[in-house]
């Protein structure tokens, strides 16, 4: 599918592109106002928390772009893009886009929630990390197997299940009147399917316009493949958590996040794995930089969102931007 997208739009005039751009930029937008303003309103509806339908509903729409890559990837004998795929969405995820919603606005943290969910994401991390190891597989190289796939697909449904329904009986903030009172529940969630299949079209459209514009206008394919197609993925992520802080909504970006990263365990890696005889190889490369680093940033953001001030404030999100910065400049000088 997007070989297809690709080779359509190379047929097209630069121009073209750059309107095609252009609009996908603003149906981007428009797909994260609507998802927002919905998974808000269900959040009221059905007095669960707005963090907590972040880390469920919106994180399984906005993780489908990485389950469609890793997955397809894994079918097709690219087993370390899968996995490098999933992981460093975790640290894109945690590391540049909260990083910058913090930077952009307030990005208040529900403590209750916060160590509910948080401690759920740092264990999903610290799981990959472990079954990971050589240790698990016959080999200098670790091997994730088809069997802990299902397992993880299996732990996937557990956490959608149990943390919906903790949400609903931790009542971790204030019921607030509906966002669209009269509406009929139906309505709304096709509504929000609406607004994450605009997300997700929009970014499969978006950044292969960018990247073969960016081609024609002389900027070399290496530089292309480390920023924007590794970006491209997280996209959704990115537009749902600025959106959601734009509008004053942070602990939906948060929730987002948090649930992302879960997600790209269970649910990306999972079924990668599990459609895989051989299970996901881990390149050694991998204990060097991938696996440390999304620890790293992982237990960083746990760390700031235990502070005081129910708050990841502006220095904590520069933190963590620049450490998602040293980590894309490492891929290039730490060989």
């Amino acid at each position: 599918m997007d070989e297809l997208i690709f080779s359509t739009l190379n047929q097209l005039s630069t121009l073209i592109l750059l309107g095609i751009i252009a609009f996908s930029l603003f149906t981007l937008s428009k797909g994260a106002d609507i998802l927002v303003d919905q998974a808000v309103g269900l959040s009221h509806r059905w007095g669960v928390p707005k963090m907590i339908i972040g880390a469920t509903i919106v994180s399984l729409g906005t993780t489908l772009p990485e389950v469609t890559v890793s997955v397809i990837a894994a079918i097709n004998g690219n087993p370390d893009l899968a996995l490098g795929n999933a992981i460093g969405s975790i640290i894109a995820d945690t590391g540049l886009i909260l990083g910058l919603a913090a930077l952009v606005g307030k990005l208040p943290v529900d403590k209750g929630i916060i160590e509910h969910q948080g401690r759920l994401q740092v264990m999903a991390g610290v799981l990959l990390a472990v079954v990971s190891l050589p240790f698990f597989s016959k080999g200098p190289e670790g091997r994730i197997t088809q069997w802990m796939g299902f397992i993880f697909i299996g732990l996937l449904i557990l956490y959608i299940i149990a943390t919906i329904r903790w949400g609903k009986e931790s009542n971790g903030e204030e019921s607030a009147p509906a966002v669209e009172e009269d509406s009929p529940l139906i309505l709304q969630l096709i509504k929000l399917v609406l607004g994450i299949a605009l997300v997700i079209v929009s970014s499969k459209i978006l950044i292969p316009s960018v990247e073969i514009t960016a081609l024609r206008v002389g900027i070399p394919q290496s530089v292309i493949a480390a920023t924007l197609v590794a970006f491209g993925t997280s996209l959704p992520e990115l537009i749902t958590a600025i959106t959601a802080v734009k509008k004053g909504h942070g602990e939906l970006a948060v929730g987002n996040i948090i649930g992302a990263d879960i997600l790209n365990v269970l649910f990306v890696i999972g079924s990668s794995a599990a459609v895989t005889k051989g299970g996901l190889l881990v390149p050694t490369e991998f204990y060097k930089l991938q696996i440390p680093t999304m620890l790293i940033i992982l237990f960083a953001f746990r760390y700031f969102a235990k502070n005081q001030d129910d708050s990841i404030s502006k220095p904590e999100g520069g933190f963590l931007v620049g450490m998602y910065f040293i980590y894309l400049i490492l891929n290039y000088v730490w060989i």
